[in-house]
């Protein structure tokens, strides 16, 4: 008769010899984290519970409370580790709640994996809880390729895992953003693995993709560039698709003698105290400085374009900042340049940033006789107001205290949302170096900072802050419970003024006061987040500013710090004003109106 613990040993001896077939869900979640994965956001549900089960054994999973958070959260978890992350969800309202924050993700050029569930065959079109198929939901829109997905499959044998996973291995090698859709159906989760899968090599984690899967410099552009900067002063416009070359950036400007205007998603990437700095383009930036330097009497001949669209929110399309003979625009998307500004003469090259400039800096003939004397460029950033004791706290105000126990008293990535929180974080605040601020001008979604936050603090693994009006915190306030649930260094600065304000003031500026109700009753958001399990306190004075953003910033978990605002106050938005009415000049005078249309 054998025993009982003899039986245990002798199991666990088997156990260890003959291994039970890994399912599709277990495989797919190894290539994941093989393809350089580390983070998993997401929201449980039944039709996915082996793939929940399958990323929580192989990489950091964190559980979230809406899945549009979960999806803003993995965008900022990619750009703060420059690693994919992996947003999971459910079938029916789990995918569709994520849509928001994955368009987020397609939009902002990161690399995000959606891993959900579909209706297995036999349940298709039965009528089945949250179904998930051609029969419930558009299948070209969320399933294909297109508008959402750079590629999405739905796996409907194991038999296709391979060959999907190579796609996923080569889009996210890739340069640039890559998201992709991949739903299993419950049975195929759970089903065996039929053949070996391939060995991946892991994606870059600086974000730039593998070198072999971007076209190199072409030389003869890289000489008409020379030539064409060569000829007279020019200045560089740099976007967040440089966000990788800020050193080759700093050095072509000081050797050329070329200011440097940045789009708001490249703030800081060139040092804002430099001498060369013109300042911030587009929505909440220094327009004024930007015009008035390329409408001054050392406004420069052309303008080389990095890593930038042009777009509406880094430009406004004004016609003000048009230099005399265009532009040089490089991109790694061969269809950016010429669109946003299609009247201006462009050179448009297609390179990755950093090999560009490389290759520029290689051929620049070398400075002669010792660098000339910089030019001097207009001072973008606005003088900040000291505290007072003033019973509602002026927005500049808190950006200036912000400044100096946040951007400069630490390391913290800040993250500003939409709103008019944006327009006061880019106008007002200063960075010295790349990487430490974060906005969404593309799809600009409320809620983006308020969750993404959390990403931010994960895929770093230190301080994150997100600047937030008290409309995005209203919408998104319970993803402070799961900052709680893991403690991680994610703080708040709520600009509570008890109203949408952008809305409230540009139907103000447009003479349409009161007919629109942007209103909400007040909240207590420190109340709130302690309520959530984390730390909280509420200023109400300037006064009291800086002790209470010391503490916001110091405290190891999250901590919600609710500021009142002066709600009057006009946000520094007229920049978009200015390009609107630029661009509408022509037309008559019933030509649509939009906001923001307030500020200076």
């Amino acid at each position: 008769m054998t025993d009982l613990g003899s039986n245990v040993q002798a199991g666990e001896r088997l156990a260890s010899v003959v291994e039970p077939p890994r399912t599709v869900a277990e495989a797919l979640a190894e290539a994941l984290r093989e393809l350089g994965a580390v983070h998993a956001c997401g929201v449980s549900g039944g039709a996915q519970a082996l793939l929940w089960a399958a990323l929580s054994k192989r990489l950091d999973v964190l559980h979230f409370r809406h899945e549009s958070g979960a999806a803003f959260a993995a965008t900022e978890a990619y750009f703060a580790s420059g690693r994919p992350a992996v947003v999971f969800a459910t079938t029916g309202p789990g995918i569709t709640n994520a849509l928001t924050g994955v368009l987020a993700a397609r939009t902002e050029g990161a690399k995000v994996v959606l891993v959900t569930a579909y209706a297995s065959a036999p349940q298709r079109g039965r009528g089945g809880i949250q179904e998930t198929s051609g029969y419930t939901m558009p299948a070209s829109g969320l399933f294909e390729a297109g508008a959402w997905f750079d590629d999405a499959v739905v796996l409907e044998t194991p038999d296709q895992l391979p060959q999907v996973l190579r796609r996923l291995a080569a889009g996210l090698r890739r340069p640039g953003g890559y998201v992709a859709h991949l739903s299993v159906p419950n049975a195929v989760q759970g089903a065996p693995l039929t053949q070996p899968l391939p060995r991946f090599a892991r994606a870059d984690a600086d974000g730039a993709g593998d070198p072999s899967a971007r076209p190199d410099p072409n030389r003869a552009a890289v000489s008409r560039c020379v030539e064409l900067l060569s000829r007279a002063p020019f200045a560089i416009w740099a976007g967040f698709g440089a966000r990788g070359a800020a050193a080759e950036l700093r050095a072509l400007a000081e050797r050329a003698e070329a200011p440097v205007m940045c789009s708001p998603r490249a703030k800081g990437l060139f040092p804002e105290d430099h001498p060369l700095f013109v300042g911030v383009t587009g929505m909440g930036g220094h327009t004024a400085a930007a015009v008035a330097y390329m409408r001054g009497d050392r406004a420069p001949r052309r303008v080389l374009v990095l890593g930038t669209r042009l777009g509406e929110p880094t430009s406004f399309w004004n016609p003000a900042l048009v230099p005399a003979d265009g532009f040089v625009h490089v991109d790694i998307d061969p269809m950016v340049p010429g669109v946003a500004y299609p009247q201006a003469e462009t050179f448009a090259v297609q390179a990755e940033t950093g090999d560009f400039l490389r290759a520029l800096l290689a051929a620049l003939p070398s400075p002669g006789g010792g660098a000339a004397p910089q030019r001097a460029v207009p001072r973008p950033h606005p003088g900040l107001p000291a505290p007072d004791g003033a019973s509602r706290v002026r927005p500049d105000a808190l950006m200036a205290a912000v400044q100096r126990a946040v951007v400069d008293g630490g390391d913290a990535v800040v993250l500003a949302e939409s709103g008019n929180s944006f327009t006061w974080a880019t106008h007002c605040l200063r960075f010295a170096e790349p990487g430490r601020y974060r906005v969404s001008t593309n799809l600009g979604s409320m809620g983006h900072a308020a969750t993404g936050v959390l990403g931010a603090a994960l895929g770093r693994n230190g301080r994150a802050v997100a600047i937030v009006g008290d409309g995005a915190m209203l919408m998104n306030s319970g993803e402070v419970s799961t900052a709680v649930k893991r403690g991680l260094p994610a703080t708040w600065i709520v600009l509570n003024d008890g109203r949408y304000n952008m809305c409230f003031q540009g139907m103000a500026a447009l003479g349409m006061s009161g007919l629109a109700d942007a209103v909400f009753p007040p909240t207590d958001f420190a109340m709130l987040g302690r309520a959530m399990g984390a730390r909280g306190a509420r200023v109400e004075s300037e006064d009291a500013l800086e002790a209470a953003l010391a503490e916001a910033v110091s405290t190891p978990g999250p901590f919600v710090l609710d500021v009142l605002i002066d709600a009057d106050r006009p946000a520094p938005a007229l920049g978009r004003n200015e390009g609107l009415r630029a661009a509408q000049a022509a037309r008559s005078e019933h030509a649509g109106m939009s906001f923001p249309v307030v500020g200076a």
